[in-house]
């Protein structure tokens, strides 16, 4: 009985081992993920998931500033498409026939509605509007 204690021990050891590394390994994983480097250029984002070629958005968003404040858009009775900061570089668009836009700091982004520029705030002035397809 002694060596099958000592073989069923050494088994739960190493078991406990290699769950140990495992973890350790996707942590580290994971991580590195999170943390992209800070000169690396964000790729823009449709939030429409069907999207007319040739045709603009009913409305862009482009963060201009290394952090934007957070940038709220949402289709009229529908879902959420982005409540969050964006950064420099950062694209948001939606094809949606009906779009509400909340801008915490309206002078830190560049907006399209419908592929003409809209006019941006004055530096920390929060905007609301809704975006409509024409």
């Amino acid at each position: 009985m002694g060596i099958a204690r000592l073989a069923l021990a050494v088994s739960g050891v190493l078991a406990l081992l290699s769950m140990i590394v495992v973890g350790i390994l996707s942590l580290a994983g994971a991580l590195d993920a999170d943390s992209a480097p800070a000169s690396s250029t964000p790729t823009p984002m449709a939030a429409s998931s069907s999207v007319p070629s040739g045709r603009a958005p009913t409305v862009l968003v482009e963060c201009l500033q290394e952090r934007c404040p957070t940038v709220f858009l949402k289709v009229a009775g529908g879902d959420v498409l982005l409540n969050r900061e964006m950064a420099r570089g950062e694209q948001i668009q939606s094809f949606d026939e009906k779009v509400d836009v909340v801008l915490t700091d309206s002078s830190s982004v560049r907006v399209q509605v419908n592929g003409r520029a809209r006019i941006p705030g004055e530096a920390g002035e929060r905007q609301e509007f809704t975006a409509t397809r024409q």
